[in-house]
């Protein structure tokens, strides 16, 4: 396994193990994750994962950058990258498209020379990857998507986009979990609460697991919101292998 190991300032260190954005590399990324935090390295506080890097977080106190860098080459040496190969674990996430959740659909539309129920059709019969968690709470960035309904961000960002709002940017999709501004070509809106600070988990999913989006009508959405709010809504996971 092939990988470089670069200081970020005074109390973090990058360990990088690509320069693609593709699956495998998320892979190798996230086994690194999963197995580096099971060592309880003293001293380290965190761990992030992005695209093809694993960002460490550590006390310089506590344990000094040679001394740390020695360590996880040490417990990468002896790190089964089979041990990887995990089952699929899919999150459904329902979409209602379009109107007012949805304000640019018809941009999208536009931009592809696709009607609606196909731009639709398209963006929700993916499975889409978890690659990384960044930006804001629970805010995901997703590999998959069909790159036909590519659309560039807005010129003028919104100074407000509900949370929820499910947009598109380039050749990537997301979900804005909270209330926040944004430039992303906004397709729809989901019920759900993706995050939540009060919730045993905060945020519903993480990285290397899959989403999928589900269209439902205007009525669906506000019937599930209530059951969100009251707290009778069983999430929806598929889980496959």
């Amino acid at each position: 396994m092939d990988y470089k190991i670069l200081p970020v300032g005074d109390s973090a260190l990058t360990i990088i193990f690509g320069n693609e954005i593709d699956p495998e590399t998320s892979r190798i990324v996230r086994t690194a994750r999963k197995y580096l935090t099971k060592k309880k390295i003293k001293g380290v506080n965190e761990y992030v994962q992005t695209y093809a890097t694993l960002m460490v977080h550590y006390r310089p106190a506590m344990i000094g950058y040679d001394e740390l860098e020695a360590r996880i080459r040490t417990e990468l040496a002896q790190m089964d990258l089979g041990s990887g190969q995990m089952k699929k674990k899919t999150i459904v996430i329902p979409v209602c498209y379009g109107g007012e959740f949805g304000p640019d659909l018809e941009n999208v539309c536009e931009h592809a020379g696709l009607t609606g129920e196909e731009v639709i059709r398209r963006h929700s019969s993916v499975d889409y990857l978890i690659y990384m968690l960044g930006f804001m709470p629970g805010f995901v960035y997703l590999g998959g998507m069909d790159r036909s309904i590519s659309t560039p961000r807005l010129k003028n960002p919104r100074e407000r986009l509900e949370k929820g709002s499910v947009g598109i940017a380039g050749d990537q999709t997301g979900i804005y979990p909270l209330v926040s501004p944004g430039g992303w070509q906004i397709i729809g809106r989901t019920p759900l609460e993706l995050y939540d600070q009060n919730r045993e988990k905060p945020i519903l999913y993480e990285a290397g697991e899959f989403i999928r989006f589900v269209p439902i009508t205007e009525q669906e959405f506000h019937a599930i919101r209530k059951q969100v709010e009251d707290g009778t809504y069983e999430y929806q996971w598929i889980r496959e292998g």
